[in-house]
């Protein structure tokens, strides 16, 4: 797992809690703060899926041409 995957894993769960916060508490700009880092997070975990598969794909080819 590459480390913008653990870190967008870890802001959306960020994002959800400021959102409950903000919604226990009736503040919005909490909660579209929360809302914020939970998009972000969900970018930055797919941007760091693709960067793995990118990396496997090029392995698997390299171990092909090898062969």
């Amino acid at each position: 797992m590459w480390k913008s995957e653990r870190q967008g894993m870890v802001d959306q769960a960020k994002g959800k809690v400021k959102q409950a916060v903000g919604t226990l508490t009736s503040d919005d700009d909490l909660k579209a703060e929360g809302e914020v880092d939970e998009t972000v997070g969900k970018v930055e975990s797919a941007v760091g899926r693709m960067g793995r598969n990118t990396d496997d794909a090029i392995a698997s080819a390299g171990k092909a041409v090898k062969r």
